[in-house]
This record gives structure tokens, sequence and C-alpha cells, in this order.
């Protein structure tokens, strides 16, 4: 039995089939799914979909939002330009009035690559396409003893079956995700363990070729973290970079006191160190040492756009990444 058969019969009893996103040809819903599902686990995913869903339930609802509300519902998920990318192509689509229909004309939607795009248009509208994430890359690699990226596409495309496209390829899905995973993938209960190249050779663990892990390089930032009747000043992020758009603390590189008396015009009571805060990204880890500055007077300076004060209690409503969501709680639980 060739690959794709093998892999459409096992989906029949293995595979998932209760996913939200499943069992349905909108295809608003299944880009809204295939875009959060980019680097990011199903069950994490589920309830930020669902959250999604019950406030904008059609790509033109999601068009009218704001930034600032899409990155609010996306806070936590991580991998911001992802919501701020969605706006954009919910804007696209509502003004084109249809949602693209081929493999190649979603994929011109922000944010939205070949892979990405060639599971839209199975899904939504049964067309021919190979799809290859990360977890299909491992695979094929494995399977079929291949690498690189030219190739493994030029592979993905070849299995491709006449029939059951949207079978296969969530069967794909599934066995990358539950089955041949990085680690210690479950080989006893893969289809395909019998015409698997690395198996054969005992190269499960070698394929694909794992790139050098190199140290992340470690960068330092101080929080300010400033406080007056129950209030907290939040600086909202520019559109690009880290937590491109979102709010968070100020971060100044100078002490405390001088930095919010001629930045911002603030006299402080007095300040104390908190824990500091490790959090992980891509290409960096980052170190922040949050200051808790007791405001003795505010001034008008920090009322211009880009800054604003918020209710400790209510923060937790606004777009936050998420170490700064965690920190706020802590002080409100104080």
């Amino acid at each position: 039995m060739p690959f794709a058969q093998k892999l459409i019969a096992w989906q029949r009893r293995h595979g998932r089939r209760d996913l939200p996103w499943q069992g349905t040809r909108d295809p608003y819903r299944i880009w809204l799914s295939e875009v959060m599902l980019q680097q990011t686990q199903v069950a994490t995913v589920i309830p930020y979909y669902e959250r999604f869903l019950q406030k904008y339930p059609s790509v033109d609802a999601l068009a009218e939002a704001s930034e600032d509300e899409v990155l609010r519902l996306w806070s936590g998920l991580g991998y911001y330009a992802r919501g701020r990318n969605l706006l954009r192509a919910a804007k696209d689509v509502a003004s084109r009035g249809q949602f693209p229909d081929t493999a190649g004309g979603i994929s011109e939607l922000p944010g939205v690559g070949r892979s990405t795009a060639a599971a839209i248009a199975v899904f939504a509208f049964g067309r021919r396409a190979a799809i290859l994430d990360g977890n299909v890359k491992r695979v094929l690699a494995r399977c079929f003893g291949v690498e690189g990226e030219a190739q493994l596409w030029g592979l993905a495309e070849r299995l491709l079956p006449k029939r059951r496209l949207e079978a296969y390829t969530q069967a794909l899905m599934d066995l990358g995700a539950r089955v041949c995973v990085r680690g210690t993938p479950k080989c006893r209960q893969c289809p395909v363990e019998s015409m698997c190249y690395a198996r054969a050779n005992g190269l499960v663990e070698r394929l694909p070729a794992r790139r050098p892990r190199k140290a992340l390089p470690l960068r330092r930032t101080t929080w300010l973290v400033l406080r007056h009747a129950g209030e907290v000043l939040l600086e909202r992020r520019p559109g690009s970079g880290v937590w491109g758009g979102l709010w968070s603390f100020p971060e100044r590189s100078r002490a405390p006191a001088a930095a919010c008396r001629e930045l911002l015009g603030y006299e402080l009571a007095r300040t104390r160190r908190l824990q500091p805060i490790e959090h992980g990204f891509t290409h960096f880890r980052l170190h922040i040492r949050p200051v808790l500055c007791e405001v003795a007077r505010r001034a008008p300076r920090a009322q211009s756009p880009g800054y604003s004060w918020i209710d400790v209690a209510r923060a937790g409503d606004a777009a936050l990444p998420a170490p700064v969501r965690r920190l706020l709680a802590a002080i409100a639980a104080r």
C-alpha cells in the first residue's frame, strides 16, 4: 500500500476528528486556526480560537476591529506579529469581498506562508496542495531519508494522492504531532514504520539533522513600575519589534528616580526592587529588573499618546505581554 493510502487508513482509525476547527469549510475559521497553530500547540490554541470566534464570528467582523482589541485577545499566545497580520489580512479579504480560494492567492495574505496557505486551500476549498510545516518535514525526512527544503517540497508534492486530500493532509499533521515526534517517536504506532528509512537504518534520532544549538544572547532591561492611587502607568510599545503594539512598563536604563523626573516629570516617594523576571524569545533571553516606583505627584507629561494610567485591578484587560500580565497580577494580589 502506498505511503498516502497508509496514512489515510490510519487517519480513519486514529486521527483527530474533534478539534473545534474541523468539520467546516468556512475559510475564515480554518485560516484563523492555521495562523494560531503556527509554532503553537493545539491545547494552547483552542481557548484562544474559541474566544476569537465569539468576539469576531466572521472575517468582516474582524476587519472592523482595532489592533488594540485584537492584541488584547491575542495576549499570552505569543508571536504577536501573527495577530497584527491577522487583522491586516482580514481587512484585505473584506475589501475584496471574498476569501481567495487557491493556495497561491491565500499565500498573498499577510502572515500566510506557503504551507499554511496550502492547508487552508485543502481544508476550505478541496484544492490539491502540499503542506510542509515542521512536523511534516520530520515525518518525510525520517520516512524517506530526504533532507533540504527544495527536496522535501518536491517529495511532498509527489506524494499527494489523487483523492482524499483532506484526510491525507490531516493524517500528516496528526502523525507528526502525536507519533513521529521530535524527542522519542512512537514508532510502533506508526502506519509507515515498515517503509521508514530512518527506522531501518538506526537514524531516527539523527533525522532530520538538527541545527547546532547556539547559546542565546542575554539582554537586560529595567522596568519602571510606576504606581499612584491604585493605578499603574503603561507605555505602548512600537508597532514593530518585540511585543509590537502591546502595552508594557516603561523601560529605562537610567536610575529610576532620575528617569521618572527627567523623562516623565514625576517625583517618586520611594522605590523598591521586585523579583527579577526571565523571559525567553526565539533568538535571545531577556532579564528584566522591575522596580516598583511609588509616585508622589503626577505630572501631565505622561498623559500624551503612548502612555496610559490603568487601574491595577483592571489592567489585565489590556493587550499585555505575558510577563507584564503576571507581574500585574502579583502586584494586585499584594
